[in-house]
């Protein structure tokens, strides 16, 4: 099965589902989940790529709840910290998280055509580095994987298996 950025899907009910998921968690551990926090998650959930905390800002000022860059980065400082939303560090860009409730090792694939990004899973405990940690004693405690290439709408018709 294609990770849920690059497959068809009811997006409506994915939007609505990881939002009442975070409300849930947020509730369950005591946490504010703020109309501005819900918004920028909100946001993150609207495209399957990630955006840049200045794209996040210039939609929040677009819809008159805030315009300067502390707003949209508490946001995303507070979504990231709680694992809702996950930092893509080769494009210094932000992606809401496919499984928010659910810990996870999240593996993520980029089209560098048209910046699409999928979430998938990946298990670090089962991978070559974690028998490369292991060998030199060093305790993994996080590992994100991010690899570039071409999403499945983006290959060319004679490159598909």
């Amino acid at each position: 099965m294609a990770p849920i950025g690059f497959a068809s899907h009811d997006h409506n009910s994915c939007i609505a589902d990881a939002v009442k998921s975070v409300d849930a968690a947020c509730a369950a551990s005591g946490l504010q989940f703020t109309p501005v926090r819900k918004r920028v998650f909100e946001i993150l959930l609207e495209e399957h790529r990630a955006l840049g905390a200045y794209e996040v800002l210039d939609r929040l000022r677009s819809e008159g709840l805030g315009s300067q860059p502390p707003v949209a980065y508490r946001a995303l400082d507070f979504l990231t910290k709680h694992g809702f939303v996950h930092k893509i560090e080769r494009l210094n860009a932000f992606i809401a998280c496919a499984h928010p409730t659910e810990k996870h090792t999240p593996a993520f694939l980029i089209c560098r055509k048209c910046s699409a990004v999928a979430e998938a899973e990946t298990d670090i405990a089962q991978g070559r580095l974690a028998g490369i940690a292991a060998d030199t004693g060093f305790a993994i405690e996080r590992a994100i994987l991010e690899a570039e290439g071409l999403c499945p709408n983006c290959r060319p018709s004679d490159e598909k298996a």
